[in-house]
């Protein structure tokens, strides 16, 4: 119960069929657009991955897959994925695309180390999406780029939800805020990170963090990042390492900032094997994904993940991610919620 946020007064402006219709509209309008941005085609994603190839998402390096026995491969074991960031890299060569395109497909994962609340939940779906680019474009002025335009496909669809159900007035700023993880440590030096985030949020309302995973001048990191995908560690902003970061965004409804995004230009040869020996990793260089990527059978690329639960949460003004979509929850969480007019679905 520590983890339920509980809104004063909340009341949701949509009615469990209105949510439903809603969640549709914004699932269907945001794909399209952020297809079109990014010049992104639809793929089908894997739900498992077998394990020990090194293509399973570490997130932390600390969470636990769901795994479970193949009988037919003599009980190998296979996860469910946590995210695709390396998946789609392998896609991306195994469909030959181009510089400047890319792929984009439904993630669904369990997450059973989660913990559970208004924005946590046991099962993720998100947008993953991947695109492939040059050593030119392996710089901060291009990922500024990429997610301004991520960024105008979120404005786009506010204005659609809006349309839809005129009660809800769209807030997002016009400009996103870039700051990196350092100059936020400086700016707020006796607050952590999460408080950090929700300082900075409130004050802009859509704010980019640049430099997840990289160590900060206190010599700690901001937020984890797993060393194999995002590079982290390239300097690329004021002489600051970072070509990563998370987009967040000032939730009204819980007074708090919340994540919407990861996303980040991805290792290259050198930067793997720097992050891999800055964390003690350098076995997982006799992974296979990671000998693909040292054997220059994968292109660079930039990528990351979007929410589409916690997207629809927002544009809907909802208190808590079980009003969007069905999972477990704790009975004592239920039955708060239900008291707190939180519908869990």
């Amino acid at each position: 119960m520590s983890y339920l946020i509980k809104p004063k007064n909340y009341q949701p402006l949509l009615d469990l069929k209105q949510t439903e219709l809603g969640i549709k509209q914004i699932k269907e309008f945001f794909q399209m657009n952020l297809s079109s941005e990014l010049r992104l085609r639809r793929v089908t994603a894997p739900l498992f991955v077998l394990k020990g190839m090194g293509i399973n998402d570490d997130l932390n390096g600390i969470e636990r897959p769901v795994s479970f026995p193949i009988k037919d491969l003599g009980d190998a074991q296979a996860e469910v994925v946590h995210s695709l960031a390396k998946w789609k890299r392998l896609t991306l060569a195994d469909y030959h695309i181009e510089p400047g395109y890319g792929i984009y497909t439904d993630m669904n994962a369990i997450r059973s180390d989660e913990e559970l609340g208004n924005l946590h939940s046991l099962y993720v779906d998100q947008w993953d999406w991947e695109r492939v680019i040059t050593e030119k474009d392996r710089n901060i002025d291009f990922l500024k780029e990429i997610v301004n335009r991520i960024y105008a496909a979120m404005i786009r669809t506010e204005y659609m939800v809006y349309e839809m159900y005129p009660q809800i007035k769209p807030n997002l700023p016009s400009k996103l805020h870039f700051i990196h993880a350092e100059e936020l440590r400086q700016l707020y030096p006796d607050l952590e990170p999460k408080c950090r985030e929700h300082a900075i949020c409130q004050k802009y309302g859509a704010v980019f963090i640049i430099g997840i995973g990289c160590r900060l001048g206190d010599g700690k990191k901001h937020d984890g990042r797993a060393p194999d995908y995002d590079d982290y560690t390239t300097k690329g902003l004021n002489d600051l390492p970072g070509l990563n970061g998370d987009l967040l965004l000032w939730d009204e409804v819980l007074q708090r900032s919340i994540e919407l995004s990861s996303m980040g230009i991805r290792v290259n040869k050198e930067t793997l094997q720097r992050q891999l020996k800055e964390e003690g990793e350098e076995k997982r260089l006799e992974l296979y994904f990671h000998k693909r990527l040292m054997n220059d059978t994968l292109p660079l690329s930039i990528g990351g993940g979007i929410g589409q639960s916690r997207l629809c949460m927002f544009y809907l003004r909802k208190a808590h991610i079980g009003e969007i979509q069905a999972s477990i929850w704790p009975e004592e969480m239920r039955t708060e919620c239900e008291r707190i007019n939180i519908h869990l679905i």
